[in-house]
């Protein structure tokens, strides 16, 4: 049997792929090895730029093959939302899960235009694609109200807001875990039309 093809995208900042790594050893010990979890530095951490994040992202995804499971946190969680938003090309998803991500707006530090979704993100987010939002309540990098922002552009989502858990869910990914593994049928792929 084929493992499941999960892509974990990491925050931005400097030494964030090394902190991300311990959120891609939970998620892959809990997933089991029933699932390949993928975990790729991206570029220029310490400054994102969303073109050379996406190429990245859209490379890895049509790489998977079909019914890729996509997880993103932080930036990283902001930068995929974008892509799913911005018309990419043809990918097959089987769900998409963002965590802690910052809600880029009209904000002195909480401003990327880049990467700042559409009015009309809600609509142009594949409705058949499987949508889920986490968030720790004491997350100390990114305000939990950005959890607020992105319920309100994107009211498809699935919301777990998580009591007690910081900017890295405390190193623990049981909930994104258990969500991968609830996707209903989870070797059933959903194509992302551009």
């Amino acid at each position: 049997m084929m493992s499941h093809q999960v892509l974990l995208i990491q925050g931005g900042g400097e030494g964030a792929y090394r902190d991300d790594a311990k959120l891609a050893t939970s998620l892959r010990g809990r997933l089991g090895p029933a699932y390949d979890v993928r975990y790729p530095a991206m570029p220029n951490e310490g400054e994102p730029d969303y073109q050379s994040w996406k190429r990245v992202i859209l490379d890895e995804a049509a790489d998977m093959g079909e019914g890729a499971i996509l997880v993103g946190h932080s930036i990283g969680a902001s930068v995929l939302i974008k892509i799913l938003t911005d018309r990419a090309p043809k990918l097959s998803i089987a769900g998409v899960f963002l965590i802690a991500g910052p809600f880029w707006h009209d904000h002195d530090f909480w401003h990327w235009d880049e990467v700042a979704l559409p009015k009309d993100a809600a609509d142009r987010c594949p409705r058949d694609v499987p949508l889920f939002l986490y968030h720790g309540d004491e997350d100390e990098v990114v305000p939990v109200l950005h959890l607020d922002m992105y319920m309100k552009a994107l009211p498809q989502a699935v919301v777990r807001r998580l009591p007690g858990r910081n900017h890295q869910l405390n190193d623990d990914m049981r909930e994104v875990a258990r969500d991968i593994v609830g996707l209903d049928p989870p070797t059933m792929p959903i194509s992302m039309i551009s």
